[in-house]
């Protein structure tokens, strides 16, 4: 089945496409997922470790803080330990105030990250802000590296944002003030991007992007954008916050966007539960490209929220059972099994809709409800094939995933 907004988002990628390592962005490529490591560069073993569960983990890009010369001499040692660890992920180096100071003096730095992100409004300040953003520009091109422009309202240059209140204070119906925000954010970003292309880099290894915190202003400010702009563009709220909050308030955002076929990578930038894993974000990004219809990452279970009817806690111990090792299968079976993230599965806690729903699925179960007969019809493909019983049937009906899946995925492998 074709999804809407796929066909909007193949449309509005096919101009410009950069390519990151061996990963594309825009053009014909799929919506690509990256995220950010919270270590000290400097701790090259952290780092490196980070890098990998978040790789592993699914995120196709890792930025990391390159903000002191320790950071900057740790780049290649990190990219090299991830090498030796079979994790190829492209690292991108985030640079604030002093990048291109780094640049220079850690040529080893320039050569082993695989982009460079910037913010026009601290790459420098008065005069310097010109040689200094050139500096960046020229590494990029001594190097054969692609840059990100990214503004944001946290950070804008204010020297602009006067600029524009004066131009705005002049029309004869002047905007508000939000509006005035907005066009800073944008004319920032299309600027440098401008000044970029003037001193050499080509448009297809530029990406942009214009960053604020507010769900409405990041519609608002992209829509027009993607008007104006043939760049790349990278999404992302520029803090979206924590948990539930930090998860609704990205998803309301991007998905809007993604579905007018606005935006060629996306980040999630959750701000950690303590002890949480950075994990996390990736996974958040994944299911939100997923049940777009936009990408497939891994398989995803179908559960029902339960109600009186399902006052055992059986389907959802079970719905999590099976989520948990599907996505800890998946480095195994993404080798071995070509379109496996593609499978569908359901866990259902009733009658009402159980059946129905587990008919949907590639293979699904319908659990007993409160007062129904401890039996679970299993359908494979459509139809009833089993009924299991007792106290085994989270262990047997894992195991019928297990056999599905080779058998399903196999015969497409060897094809």
């Amino acid at each position: 089945m074709t999804h809407p907004g796929e066909n909007a988002a193949s449309v509005r990628r096919a101009s410009v496409a950069v390519r990151i390592g061996a990963v594309a962005i825009g053009g014909a490529a799929p919506v690509v997922v990256q995220s950010m490591t919270n270590t000290d560069t400097a701790d090259v073993a952290g780092t490196a470790k980070q890098t990998a569960e978040l790789a592993r983990a699914g995120s196709e890009l890792v930025r990391i803080t390159v903000n002191t010369p320790e950071a900057a001499a740790a780049v290649p040692r990190i990219r090299e330990r991830l090498d030796m660890m079979g994790v190829g992920v492209p690292l991108i180096g985030d640079f604030h105030y002093n990048g291109h100071q780094l640049l220079e003096r850690e040529p080893a730095c320039a050569e082993a990250l695989a982009k460079y992100r910037i913010n026009p409004g601290n790459v420098g300040f008065g005069k310097k802000k010109d040689t200094q953003f050139a500096a960046i520009i020229e590494a990029a091109l001594r190097y054969g590296k692609p840059v990100r422009i990214g503004a944001n309202w946290g950070s804008l240059d204010q020297s602009m944002v006067a600029a524009l209140m004066d131009e705005n204070h002049a029309r004869a119906e002047p905007w508000d003030a939000a509006r005035v925000g907005r066009e800073a954010l944008i004319r920032s970003a299309l600027d440098s991007a401008a000044r970029a292309e003037e001193l050499g880099l080509p448009r297809d290894r530029i990406i942009l992007s214009c960053k604020v915190s507010g769900v409405q202003e990041l519609i608002a400010v992209y829509r027009d954008l993607a008007l104006r702009a043939d760049y790349a563009l990278h999404l992302g709220l520029t803090e979206a916050g924590m948990g539930s909050k930090g998860i609704v308030a990205s998803s309301a955002a991007l998905a809007v966007l993604l579905q007018e076929g606005i935006g060629d990578t996306i980040r999630i930038s959750l701000t950690p539960e303590p002890g949480e894993s950075r994990t996390r974000e990736v996974i958040v990004a994944q299911e939100l490209l997923q049940t777009m219809g936009l990408r497939a990452f891994t398989p995803l279970v179908t559960a029902c929220p339960g109600c009186g009817r399902t006052t055992s806690t059986l389907f959802q111990e079970l719905a999590k059972t099976v989520q948990d090792h599907v996505r800890a299968k998946m480095p195994e079976w993404r080798l071995k099994y070509d379109g496996v993230e593609n499978l569908t599965l359901a866990v259902m806690g009733c009658v009402v809709n159980g059946p129905g729903e587990s008919k949907h699925a590639d293979i699904g179960i319908s659990l007993p409800g409160t007062g129904e007969a401890p039996a679970a019809p299993v359908f494979i493909d459509g139809q009833k094939a089993m009924t299991l019983r007792g106290e085994n049937i989270a262990t047997e009906f894992v195991g019928l995933v297990e056999d599905y899946v080779a058998r399903r995925y196999a015969a497409r492998a060897s094809a």
